[in-house]
């Protein structure tokens, strides 16, 4: 029996959940930046408190790089915490490297310094591809971690961080090629586009001949955000834009003149249909007859600092569910019938079209919006009371709303009806989960069940670190980022296992 200290339990959680995967702490079409990080604040604190199991399990769910950063420096500021070792060593393998990195300086600045955290940097950075690398592009973040985690890099990789000057000559390229960048201009390409772009400046290179010279050394980002620029300089540099995530293109279309997206309408509607191919997988034409209203409206602006974002999250998901539906009917708030063409304008209809996506009785209906209903205000609510209490009260036509925008003020994404159940959003990748996610929202299954989903989460994350742990013991040319000054490693090998310890 499920009591109601097990309700609250899992109510909790999954409003959690909603925060942890919206919320990046910046501003938002409705709320400053300064509301979202206090809101945010308050409930790392709360879940940590109260449930800190499972406020550790939730690095399993697909929550976004900023909310797993701040989790991972709250387990690690904390005594003990030895069943979480691996499953953060995973969560912090997944983010990229300048996030781990600022995660790195944010411990050194809160003074978070235990024998945990020294293992942790100490093993992260061992399982690095190419530190030297990271070392050119990141140089006084690597320094900062090393020194943090008490670590002494040996050869060169220790001259260049704290002497770089030292030598005549390093023997590893990348190095070599920062040092004589200083002098000769040829050996700034060799080098990675943020640090060659500061050289260019020093050596007085213009922009045009900077960029043709370095293209071939471009990441696919680096290539998406320098394209307009590029152009404007002559200089092409093309994307493929197919082997991004499905948001991103989204964004990219989204941020393209409506004149530019028609005249390069096959190639941007290829792209996205490919991403979202790929983001279906396995799963492509298996959920029936689906319908989607999809928010356009105005507030779907987002914010300066996140512009267009709940606008690309919508349409990336017009494309995911096209992907993924037998039968598929997206309903756009504005009417529009172009996709392609869409841009956040008008209010937010969102009972009519509601009431129009219902009409056919698909299998599964999605709605993403950022729940504001204001067009009349309320209708949405009332459209999916009557629906499942009066029109369909078995439920046969499944009904989830996605919603990418935290509400700092209600501490959770807002919702639009209690009748239908609500899931953040920030990935379109992540809707064949989040759907998944949401029927612990509707009340059919509890705490047992949602604790039961978080630990199945977690094994394969725990295999993924134990086996990324095998392999980087099993490569004889990985590199060693140091040799160690004292001998409190934090590890414990008593029974025969690695595991980190307080």
């Amino acid at each position: 029996m499920e009591t109601y200290a097990d309700l609250i339990e899992c109510e909790d959680l999954l409003l959690f959940a909603n925060a942890a995967i919206t919320s990046t702490g910046q501003r938002e079409f409705h709320s400053a930046a300064g509301e979202q990080r206090l809101s945010l604040g308050f409930l790392h604190s709360y879940i940590h408190g109260n449930y800190p199991d499972l406020y550790a399990a939730t690095l399993a769910l697909d929550i976004n790089d900023h909310n797993a950063a701040l989790i991972i420096a709250n387990l690690l500021r904390q005594k003990g915490g030895t069943d979480d070792g691996r499953l953060i060593a995973w969560r912090l393998g997944r983010m990229s490297p300048p996030r781990a990195y600022r995660l790195f300086e944010r411990l050194r600045r809160d003074g978070v310094n235990n024998r945990r955290t020294r293992a942790l940097i100490r093993d992260w950075l061992a399982g690095r591809p190419d530190l030297a690398f990271d070392a050119v592009k990141y140089r006084a973040a690597v320094k900062s971690a090393v020194r943090h985690a008490h670590l002494r890099p040996a050869g060169e990789l220790g001259d260049f961080l704290f002497a770089p000057f030292s030598r005549a000559r390093y023997d590893t390229p990348v190095l070599e090629a920062w040092r004589r960048a200083h002098y000769d201009k040829r050996a700034l390409y060799e080098l990675p586009y943020t640090v060659a772009e500061g050289f260019a400046a020093r050596h007085g290179i213009s922009r045009e001949i900077f960029l043709e010279g370095i293209a071939p050394r471009l990441t696919r980002l680096e290539r998406l955000r320098l394209a307009d620029s590029a152009e404007r300089d002559g200089v092409r540099t093309e994307a493929d834009l197919a082997a991004l995530p499905l948001v991103r293109v989204a964004s990219y279309v989204l941020s393209l003149a409506a004149g530019v997206r028609a005249l390069r309408r096959a190639e941007l509607d290829a792209a996205l249909r490919a991403a979202a191919a790929r983001a279906a997988g396995a799963r492509t034409g298996t959920w029936g007859n689906v319908a989607a209203v999809l928010d356009d409206s105005f507030s779907s602006f987002g914010s300066p600092v996140k512009r267009r974002r709940p606008l690309a999250v919508a349409l990336a998901c017009h494309y995911l569910l096209k992907a993924l539906a037998g039968r598929y009917r997206g309903l756009w708030l504005s009417r529009g019938v172009d996709p392609l063409q869409a841009r956040p304008a008008g209010p937010t209809p969102l009972g009519s079209r509601i009431i129009d996506a219902l009409d056919e009785r698909p299998d599964l209906l999605v709605i993403v919006s950022d729940g504001w209903d204001n067009a009349p205000p309320g209708l949405a609510a009332e459209v999916l009371r009557v629906w499942r209490r009066k029109l369909d009260p078995a439920g046969e036509v499944g009904i989830v709303h996605v919603n990418p925008v935290y509400d700092a003020g209600q501490f959770d994404v807002r919702r639009l009806s209690p009748m239908v159940p609500t899931a953040g959003i920030r990935d379109a990748e992540d809707l064949p989960a989040l759907v998944e996610l949401a029927r612990f929202a509707e009340g059919r299954t509890g705490l047992g069940e949602l604790r039961a989903y978080l630990a199945d989460r977690a094994v394969p994350a725990d295999q993924a670190a134990r086996a990324a742990r095998a392999d980087g013991k099993a490569r004889p040319d990985r590199v060693d980022p140091a040799a160690r000054v004292d001998r409190a490693d934090g590890m414990d090998r008593a029974d025969g296992v690695d595991r980190v310890v307080g």
